[in-house]
């Protein structure tokens, strides 16, 4: 049963019908608001009619927000995870409700981005959107259409080729070299991510339990892919852990993931190098590591890789090196 009243000089609808909840909307005409009711009734006469009263009244940053509460928790890299949801939150996107999302918004928000960052992060960003709409339909009663799938998303490009050259490593520890206030764990968590190829969540996950350096080796119990896997550690990445002070917690790093992206992108601005990312550094010591393991498989086994394909885009050979190599 549909019924129209004036209130404060706008008209509300409410609907109650067996076996459905009461759904309830202003309007500010009497005709709009007996659209909609014929609109709703229509959908429950025909079964297929989903309340939208929760979409409606909650907008994204509120799901965003809950999601990096509730999910990321439970997530591998979801630390890093919850700090992107947060983030997007806060962008005017997040001010609209769930059910007034659409492609024309995700387009803008897509187009607004890429002034700022790179295509692949967008393609990151919708990717990670699109989870969270979903998971919010299947787990939280949001009934909306998932915008992101219904837009272009931008091509990703070519992935990274970025190096870190000897003569820049030199000037980098340099400028990580504790002084003043300045963290005494980056230098070793940069030495570390050379010599063994570790990604930076790896790094500040290990622990003195699963790290034996008389065998020369550590311990990753759970890695990207979802397995262990077990990295050879270089005399240079045992010198560096040997020096390192011992907490009680276990942690061989005692910091965070902000603080480590903080103190690396300052280092780099002090030792006057650019377009260096953290993940840089895997790419580098990928390389240098190809050059002392030509076996693909023994290579794959240290970085952690499970596909070759993915393995040669973190491998940059210099043409130089190969003349040398034939002769």
């Amino acid at each position: 049963m549909a019924s129209i009243r004036q209130r404060a000089g706008r008209w509300q609808a409410r609907i109650t019908r067996r076996g459905f909840a009461p759904e309830t909307k202003t309007f500010t005409s009497k005709e709009d608001a007996a659209r909609w009711t014929r609109a709703i009734e229509t959908d429950m006469d025909r079964g297929n009619f989903a309340s939208r009263s929760d979409a409606e009244r909650t907008t994204l940053a509120e799901v965003l927000l809950r999601y990096a509460k509730e999910v990321s928790p439970t997530k591998r890299g979801g630390v890093d995870e919850a700090i992107r949801l947060k983030a997007m939150a806060r962008n005017r996107l997040g001010k609209m409700s769930m059910a007034s999302l659409s492609p024309k918004a995700m387009a803008l928000y897509r187009d607004e981005r890429l002034k700022d960052v790179v295509p692949a992060t967008v393609v990151r960003d919708f990717a990670m959107l699109s989870a969270v709409i979903n998971h919010s339909r299947r787990e939280w009663g949001i009934a909306i259409t998932n915008p992101v799938a219904l837009i272009r998303k931008p091509s990703a490009g070519r992935g990274r080729t970025r190096v870190l050259e000897p003569e820049e490593e030199i000037r980098l520890l340099d400028a990580l070299t504790p002084r003043g206030r300045r963290s005494h764990w980056t230098a070793p968590l940069v030495v570390l991510a050379l010599e063994t190829a570790m990604r930076r969540g790896e790094l500040l996950a290990l622990r003195w339990e699963h790290i034996d350096l008389s065998r020369q080796v550590a311990l990753l119990p759970l890695t990207k892919n979802g397995k262990s896997r077990t990295v050879p550690l270089s005399s240079r990445a045992v010198r560096t852990l040997r020096a390192l002070p011992r907490a009680l917690d276990g942690r061989v790093f005692q910091i965070s993931h902000m603080a480590a992206h903080a103190a690396f992108r300052n280092a780099c601005a002090r030792a006057n190098i650019t377009g260096l990312r953290f993940h840089d550094l895997r790419h580098a010591a990928t390389s240098r590591l190809a050059t002392k393991l030509p076996n693909v498989i023994e290579l794959m086994a240290v970085t952690g890789h499970s596909d070759p394909r993915m393995l040669a885009r973190y491998y940059h050979v210099k043409p130089e090196d190969l003349a040398l190599k034939i002769g």
